[in-house]
């Protein structure tokens, strides 16, 4: 764009100088997703985005209220940029204890709650005006993302109507709201023609999306197709890329989603959040208690899928939880032979209804505990990894150069294991090899990319 001065030479237009915005994003992937929002609207409104305090004209920091070490780090870094920068906007699970917040940190400019996107906007209009120049402040039709360009998250609906004495997500979020059918594929079409290779579905309770929209049908690529977990997956493996599913409950119709992956439509891959196997932990914790047949289901899901990979979380030292539920843990994980596996320390949560429950197991147990639940479950990724040697296995590269890392279909980003992959130093970060499996250590594999005859 040019435009003409008074002596007739023409002289190219500048662009406004912009507002720029620091972002601290704590938490899980869904609130990684509510930060990639509010940044695709504040980017289309002219702002720029800089990974430095010192750069940044305020800095918003989305913070996670879970657990009450969650709360400790977001409180943290809240102080962190305000010594380093100032001009401080808060939002995320945490903003919901607003009074705490402003103890501890008054200087902040402003606090909104989670998913407040258009109250955080607002925020920072009223710190920072927009200067938007739409010749420009131009923005990708896939948004503003904070993953690298070749894989993304896909949240597909807000809150849970679970009760999990646990938690306070619904307190904090509030009850399901899930998003329709079709304003979901659209997204994940729009993330895919971008160049996204493996999409991530995320929400805090997966397998019950569409629940309270009645399963409502929508229209989608000129066919009708109902809001509901199974419908959603058979419509994202049609778009030829790695379709990840995370936070599945195990409910009855997931058996449905497993024939997806027996024929190739998605991975075989499930993030199964299992949280404890006595029932009765499980019942104090107010989860689903028939652990028995839950190995059942397993051992048939792995006769149509054999190479599936079944990720878990689970909670030691729950309130009550004896040496005997723990044993029968210990004995569980063994017989579930699950793949990927994390573990948690119970915490008194503010607000959890399990604070109020009797015999609270001390720290040094629960400690101890922890443990051997790791050791545990080390001895059964490490058989597991070792039983890939020697096979030849996909893998999409997450970084490519002296060192080249790759995850095998097993493997969810930042959270599971890596492939270290010999002889891809010629490939892109999100190009998928097939590597042949030369090594493995307790969570990890190495091999050397397989070229094409």
């Amino acid at each position: 764009m040019a435009r003409t001065g008074q002596s007739g030479v023409r002289t190219a237009r500048r662009p406004k100088p912009a507002p720029t915005l620091g972002v601290v994003s704590l938490g899980c992937p869904k609130a990684l997703v509510d930060s990639e929002r509010i940044l695709t609207r504040l980017r289309a409104e002219g702002y720029a985005v800089t990974g430095s305090y010192e750069a940044a004209d305020v800095v918003l920091v989305n913070t996670c209220g879970f657990l009450d070490s969650a709360k400790r780090e977001s409180l943290d870094a809240i102080g962190e940029a305000i010594a380093e920068n100032g001009r401080v906007i808060v939002t995320g699970c945490l903003g919901v204890e607003a009074e705490r917040i402003r103890a501890e940190h008054p200087k902040v400019l402003a606090i909104t709650g989670p998913q407040q996107y258009e109250q955080v906007v607002e925020a920072v209009h009223a710190a920072v005006p927009p200067a938007h120049d739409p010749i420009f402040d131009l923005v990708p039709p896939q948004g503003v993302k904070l993953t690298p360009r070749h894989y993304a998250y896909l949240k597909i609906s807000e809150g849970c109507n679970n009760r999990c004495r646990f938690c306070i997500i619904p307190s904090i979020r509030g009850d399901l709201v899930s998003r329709p059918i079709h304003h979901v594929l659209a997204e994940a079409e729009r993330l895919v023609q971008a160049g996204v290779k493996e999409l991530l579905v995320i929400s805090q309770d997966t397998s019950a999306y569409g629940v309270d929209l009645k399963h409502a049908p929508q229209s989608w690529r000129g066919r009708e197709r109902a809001t509901r977990f199974y419908e959603l997956a058979d419509a994202l493996g049609e778009l030829g890329i790695w379709v990840r599913l995370h936070y599945v409950y195990p409910y009855p119709h997931v058996d449905r989603v497993i024939e997806l992956m027996a024929k190739g439509s998605v991975l075989p891959y499930l993030d199964i959040p299992f949280q404890h196997a006595s029932p009765r932990v499980l019942k104090a914790m107010r989860r689903p208690a028939d652990q028995g047949r839950m190995l059942e289901r397993l051992a048939a899901w792995r006769r149509a899928v054999p190479d599936l990979a079944i990720r878990s979380t689970f909670i030691v030292g729950f309130p009550g939880e004896s040496e005997a539920d723990f044993r029968l843990l210990l004995d569980w994980l063994e017989a579930a032979e699950l793949d990927r596996v994390g573990c948690f320390r119970y915490e008194a949560v503010e607000g959890a209804t399990a604070n109020a429950l009797p015999d609270p197991v001390p720290e040094p147990v629960k400690e101890e505990r922890w443990h051997r639940f790791m050791q545990a479950q080390r001895q059964v990724s490490r058989r597991k990894l070792a039983a890939k040697v020697g096979r030849r296995l996909p893998a999409i590269l997450d970084q490519v150069g002296l060192e080249t890392i790759g995850r095998s279909m097993a493997d969810a980003p930042e959270i599971d294991g890596t492939v270290r992959i010999a002889g891809a130093e010629d490939c892109l970060p999100g190009d998928i090899v097939e590597v042949a499996i030369a090594a493995a250590d307790d969570y990890d594999l190495r091999g050397e990319r397989v070229r094409a005859a």
